[in-house]
């Protein structure tokens, strides 16, 4: 009879805890996300922008988002002043980093973040450095110039966007809408000593390169010139786009 009533209590037990182990695994809150930032490559090239980011949740509607990784400048192509033309995109290099803080909207929502609608406040950074060759023209001669150019950019902002969780575990995040204060500064040194005509018509090249092969450039630079010293600076209104791709865990 003892053994009959112990049978019975182990067999309950497992019961009871397999149950709540089924319960558990159908309920379980999954709080990170790693994530890949899609937008980015196809605007700069794949190979040239490489962002990854990851969101932790701080409560059932909150959470932070980090971001960070390589990127640089589009390729640029040959573009030509009076006297110039590039020669050779030497070398691309650059940096992305980003963070915001979620609140994910309770009356819009019937998901726990990372699910569902969420707005918030956002700083970004971004650094791109290039190095450009430019040769003369003239029928005469030949000669290089050899620019690097460094390009900073800071955001602040405030984004609404929605992140949809497919199967529990994968996360599509887009950022809808992202206005801010943008921070531009553009700095170009032309490492060659050449006359003050020249080197205008380089920096005016400078300038087409930066506003027709970067995107929005052509708007926050329209009323701006490289001055002597080769900056070009301005803070106007920014905007902040954004696709990934990520895993929930």
């Amino acid at each position: 009879m003892r053994a009959t009533h112990i049978f019975c209590f182990l067999f309950l037990t497992l019961v009871a805890n397999y149950s709540l182990a089924q319960q558990t695994d159908s309920t379980r809150y999954y709080k990170n996300i790693i994530r890949y930032n899609l937008s980015g490559g196809l605007l700069f090239g794949i190979d040239h922008y490489i962002v990854f980011g990851y969101e932790r949740v701080l409560s059932p509607k909150r959470s932070i988002s980090v971001n960070f990784g390589k990127a640089s400048m589009p390729k640029l192509v040959s573009i030509s002043t009076d006297s110039f033309q590039v020669n050779k995109d030497q070398k691309r290099s650059g940096l992305n980093f980003s963070i915001d803080y979620r609140f994910y909207l309770a009356r819009e929502n019937k998901f726990r973040a990372p699910h569902g609608l969420y707005i918030g406040p956002y700083y970004s950074y971004n650094r791109f450095t290039n190095d450009v060759k430019w040769t003369s023209k003239s029928s005469s001669s030949s000669s290089d110039v050899a620019v690097d150019t460094k390009f900073n950019i800071h955001t602040v902002g405030f984004e609404l966007g929605y992140q949809f969780i497919f199967w529990k575990r994968l996360a599509l995040d887009l950022v809808l809408v992202g206005p801010g204060l943008g921070f531009y500064d553009y700095k170009a040194t032309i490492n060659s000593n050449i006359d003050p005509a020249k080197r205008e018509q380089i920096q005016e090249g400078l300038k087409q390169l930066l506003t027709q092969k970067f995107p929005g450039m052509n708007y926050v630079f329209s009323d701006q010139e490289i001055d002597a010293n080769g900056v070009m600076r301005t803070n106007t209104i920014g905007y902040r786009y954004i696709v990934h791709i990520g895993f929930n865990f």
